[in-house]
């Protein structure tokens, strides 16, 4: 089967985690593709998700000005086009990104811009969503959502929250997830990563989120499997990350087949493509390898992720036919 040829939906991907070695190197010019391997991307197997999310930093750090936030969101729309990806959303954090004296505002607006370019010179749609971060203060979460509703009307569709959810409860992010709920923003949330079922349903609870980064742990509570189908709450999962921040101890042991069967809204992601160094491709390909999943199944993830895209219906419409069209 032609994996790379086959159209595609990422909604799960985290700009400051997909800096390819060109981009990388083109900011830091001494960057060797050694240092790159050894600092950009994640061993096969980290110690957990805490060790896996210490690589971000080494793409954040080349982030810290509009210069170098364009070149490296037109690097991502460049390499998602290669692969035949026909709508994306993009997330990252604007307050990680002010260490040198941008604001926020302004790294939304320069991400926003360059995103606007990428879709002028690929056939690609792409969308923003926000992020904050579990170890964030209250005051840093609202200052996050409220860029959210800022940039409404632009390429900016959504909030999320990211991060360390082991190390971190949710008391701090409440009222920003309140203050989106009140204005109608799209929210997803990362949870049942780095702990189990119990952290998805703290998530629901607390946020509401329309879809759930990562969720795959909720296989532990056939409830919470159950809550998550009747409410069709979509799940971004990303195989390959979830091996890597040592959740399962191989793609087998993975529950994604077993979730699929169960009839969940689910869609297949890289999460960082640089620090899993994977691409879609890749993923598509070891589901095929590991569980034999055929067009059918591909095509059914990527019709879910674009169902549960933060986008209108006219926007999706066009896509949606061209993903038919591309699985004949």
């Amino acid at each position: 089967m032609d994996f790379r040829g086959l159209p595609k939906i990422e909604l799960h991907l985290h700009l400051d985690c997909s800096l390819s070695y060109q981009v990388a190197s083109r900011i830091e010019p001494s960057l060797t593709v050694e240092q790159y391997r050894h600092n950009f991307t994640a061993p096969v197997r980290c110690q957990d998700l805490a060790d896996y999310l210490s690589r971000a930093e080494h793409g954040i750090r080349l982030m810290q000005s509009p210069q170098q936030l364009e070149w490296v969101t037109l690097d991502l729309m460049e390499q998602l086009n290669a692969e035949g990806v026909l709508y994306a959303e993009i997330r990252f954090a604007p307050l990680l990104h002010t260490r040198k004296g941008m604001a926020p505002e302004a790294a939304v607006s320069v991400v926003n811009e360059a995103l606007e370019k990428g879709i002028k010179a690929t056939r690609l749609e792409a969308r923003l969503i926000l992020c904050t971060l579990r170890h964030f203060s209250e005051s840093e979460s609202l200052q996050t959502i409220r860029l959210v509703e800022q940039f409404k009307g632009t390429h900016v569709v959504g909030f999320d929250i990211a991060g360390d959810e082991a190390g971190y409860p949710v008391e701090a992010h409440t009222a920003a997830f309140h203050y989106a709920r009140q204005r109608g923003i799209p929210c997803t949330s990362h949870a049942g990563e780095a702990r189990g079922a119990d952290s998805i349903w703290e998530v629901l609870r607390n946020f509401t989120p329309q879809r759930i980064g990562h969720g795959v742990r909720c296989a532990e509570d056939p409830g919470l499997v159950e809550h998550l189908k009747t409410n069709n709450i979509h799940l971004e999962v990303c195989p390959t990350s979830n091996l890597q921040t040592n959740m399962y101890e191989s793609l087998a042991s993975h529950p994604v087949n077993y979730l699929y069967n169960q009839g969940l809204s689910l869609g297949i992601n890289t999460d960082g493509r640089a620090i899993s160094n994977v691409t879609l491709e890749e993923e598509y390909r070891q589901l095929h390898d590991t569980f034999h999943w055929e067009k059918e199944q591909l095509l059914q993830c990527n019709l879910h992720a674009l169902e549960a895209a933060f986008v209108e219906e006219e926007v999706k419409e066009p896509i949606r036919r061209q993903l038919l069209a591309g699985y004949k």
